[in-house]
């Protein structure tokens, strides 16, 4: 579907034939309109910014790293956590480098995995990054002397997804086996880091800064002593003014500088500091950049500079994400052209530029080029054509470099790992083969058979474990909920963003399309579908209305009214106001539901009448009923907040008309997911990992311990708990899946 999808994108702008294209996975039934809003304004991933933050305020500095101190301060118990995998699909890489000292040794910072190392030529990775530190990754580099760099914190902001900010900077002498942290602390993200091939003690970093909060250490810095002391060499315009490329040829510098800033109600990536900017005197002055680049203005958006001698190449983004022009200069970037339209280009950028902003050089050949779009595209020419190959390689680039030992070897990175090409990147692209850095919003396991597990992932499908020895996708898009009936393995249910959900009754083999049968007018990025504890035939799908299925999700029906407070105000992101929790009691008549803007609901009578239990709660991320009383039931909430610590659990034992917080000693973090355990134990999914409380009944659970050892500091999006195995399964957001035996 991965393929259709792109076509789709893509074929308004380069013509019918596109329309052609086999697609790799069986188009569904249903109208061509169930595709678009797949890679439209609000990709990728809009709601989990929304998610996470409180309406009217923004995530607060050095939120998510204050809670990791929080979450490292708790004891923990019970075993070690067991990787699952998949190691063959892959995630999110952002940057890439090469070792000077060992041949066919490749670096990959995954945007939300770590650092991880190959010594193959990129066949396999390892981890090379502290499990126990953040996984929030930007940037990696070389220098010419072997040492290993890496900053921390991801760069490219998704239209409102969460891009975890980082800790600063870290150095390694011995390829990745130790680290030290040598400053910039508060960059909240870092773009890029630039060793001086001629003094591996002088290092360039460009710093993004925090995408959440102005000031800061954001800029262009440099160190003379490798990284004991920096100074900023380039400051931006304005406190939401950062650096995301920074280039050394000998005493001259090229940087690029942008504008970017997220609020709940804004997200503004571009303006009058965004622009390329070039110093002749190693950083100590700089002049901003025009002779026929696009003014300083307020709708400059992203820019990617390729620099090769004297040619030059940019792409422009607008603020508003659309692809703007492709310049090129011959003399260092006094003066600059803008190359021919050419709507192959404009297209690969969709509406959301900012998500790559990046342009490769052959060092071999300068007029050799690739651009980063949701597809490579390829340049022969110096932009004055351009072609792409979407068949062999994953969409959305991020990384690129070229090996200077194996003339025509180049190594990619996108969302679906990283790639190696002979062949100049010009096709011949092969995968790697082991790369343990997914990032799920998922998992579904069956008490059937423990070796069967599937999950929604990022920009990587729905994945299942049965189909052959390794993980296979077997719906495309992003990943959403997923399930596998209780009573029978082979039933299974896939989504992709926005409630486009399928049904299959061979395991996924074939696919049949359902949701247009539900009724709705706005539905969540990650759409809720629950079985009835009862009877696996029942199925709940929430849009901002109820919808019960009693034939395995082939008919559905509403039963209740728009249980949100409607639509949000933005005209452009009208997907708000959703069901994004739904707990059928094991009564057969009692059903929760919450919805993204706080409000809890019950009925008693299979939706004939609904009762308010609460409102102006932060996003309800999860509502859970005991198994043995439709009476006691949990809610968890999203959400960082500025301030008093906010409550993210709370528990009732009289079907919601009291509540008490249960959320005690957790870390100041969103909790994404509850399941309860034997004996009333809660476990939590949470940004900061797995917690545990052993409370006899909800109004105790106020203590709370970090559940297992081994499982990276990488946030858990689901869980799910097989009492009869006693497993406990985690969907993490950048190193897969991964599994526990409780006691």
């Amino acid at each position: 579907m991965r393929r259709r999808l792109l076509t789709l994108l893509l074929a308004p702008l380069v013509g019918a034939a596109l329309l052609a294209a086999p697609a790799a996975t069986a188009a569904p039934p249903g109208p061509p309109d169930v595709y678009r809003p797949v890679r439209g304004p609000a990709a990728p991933a809009e709601y989990r910014y929304l998610q996470k933050t409180l309406p009217g305020q923004s995530i607060p500095r050095h939120a998510h790293e204050n809670a990791a101190v929080q979450a490292r301060r708790l004891p923990a118990v019970g075993g070690r956590w067991k990787s699952l995998g998949p190691t063959n699909i892959g995630g999110r890489i952002v940057s890439l480098a090469l070792d000077p000292r060992r041949a066919d040794t490749v670096y990959a910072a995954a945007a939300s995995g770590g650092v991880w190392r190959s010594t193959d030529a990129g066949q396999t990775f390892t981890s090379v990054w502290p499990d126990g530190w953040t996984q929030a990754m930007g940037a990696v580099a070389t220098g010419p002397d072997g040492t290993l760099y890496a900053g921390t914190g991801e760069p490219n902001p998704g239209g409102g997804s969460i891009t975890y900010e980082g800790t600063g900077l870290y150095r390694s002498t011995d390829g990745g086996a130790h680290w030290r942290p040598i400053g910039l602390r508060d960059s909240g993200a870092i773009g890029a880091i630039t060793v001086d091939p001629a003094d591996p003690r002088r290092i360039y970093v460009a710093a993004a800064g925090s995408l959440y909060n102005g000031g800061g250490d954001r800029g262009v810095y440099r160190s003379d002593d490798g990284g004991g002391t920096w100074r900023r060499v380039l400051a931006g315009e304005n406190a939401f003014t950062g650096a995301t490329e920074v280039f050394v040829q000998g005493r001259r510098l090229y940087a690029v500088l942008w504008d970017h800033r997220r609020t709940p109600g804004l997200r503004t990536y571009g303006g009058v500091g965004s622009g390329v900017f070039r110093s002749d005197d190693g950083g100590d002055t700089w002049e901003r950049l025009g002779g026929g680049l696009p003014s300083r203005g307020p709708d400059v958006g992203r820019i990617g500079l390729a620099v090769a001698g004297e040619r030059l190449y940019a792409i422009v983004n607008r603020t508003s994400g659309p692809f703007e022009g492709f310049y090129t200069s011959t003399d260092g970037g006094d003066n600059w052209s803008r190359t021919p339209a050419d709507d192959r280009l404009t297209g690969s950028q969709s509406s959301f530029g900012w998500w790559f902003g990046k342009v490769w050089a052959d060092p071999r050949d300068a007029r050799h080029l690739h651009v980063a779009g949701v597809p490579l595209m390829t340049s022969k020419d110096a932009g004055a054509t351009w072609t792409y190959d979407d068949t062999t390689i994953h969409v959305d680039q991020h990384a690129m470099v070229w090996d200077p030992r194996r003339p025509g070897r180049v190594y990619l990175g996108n969302d679906g790992g990283v790639y190696r090409s002979d062949a100049n990147g010009d096709g011949g692209w092969v995968k790697a083969r082991h790369e343990p850095y997914t990032q799920l919003y998922s998992v579904a396991i069956s008490p059937q058979d423990t070796s069967r597990i599937s999950g929604g992932a990022q920009d990587n499908g729905s994945l299942r474990s049965w189909s052959g020895e390794r993980f296979n996708e077997y719906l495309g898009g992003d990943g959403e909920e997923n399930l596998i009936d209780p009573t029978d393995v082979n039933t299974v249910f896939a989504c992709y963003q926005y409630g486009n959900c399928f049904r299959s009754t061979d395991g996924g083999d074939t696919l049949a399309y359902f949701a247009d049968r539900t009724v709705f007018q706005r539905r969540n990025w990650f759409t809720p579908v629950v079985f009835d504890p009862r009877d696996p035939k029942v199925l709940y799908y929430g849009s901002e209305v109820l919808n019960r299925s009693t034939d395995g999700g082939v008919t559905w029906r509403a039963i209740s009214p728009d249980l949100s407070g409607g639509p949000g105000p933005d005209p452009i992101y009208t997907n708000y106001g959703t069901i994004t929790s739904i707990a059928p009691a094991s009564d057969g008549r009692t059903v929760y539901a919450g919805t993204d803007d706080g409000r809890v609901w019950v009925t008693k009578d299979l939706g004939a009448t609904w009762t308010k239990l609460a409102e102006g709660r932060p996003w309800v991320t999860r509502v859970v009923v005991d198994p043995a009383d439709p009476d006691r039931v949990w809610t968890t909430h999203s959400g960082y907040r500025a301030g008093s610590p906010l409550a993210h659990v709370y528990g009732s034992t009289d079907g919601g008309k009291r509540w008490t917080d249960l959320s005690g000693n957790l870390p100041d973090a969103p909790v994404n997911d509850l399941v309860t355990g034997r004996g009333h134990t809660l476990y939590l999914g949470t940004d900061q990992g797995v917690f545990v409380s052993v409370a006899p009944s909800p109004a105790g659970g106020r203590q709370w311990f970090r559940l297992g050892r081994g499982m990276p500091a990488v946030p858990v999006d689901d869980i799910e708990y097989d009492a009869g195995h006693r497993r406990l399964v985690a969907a993490t957001f950048g190193r897969g899946f991964y599994e526990l035996t409780t006691p």
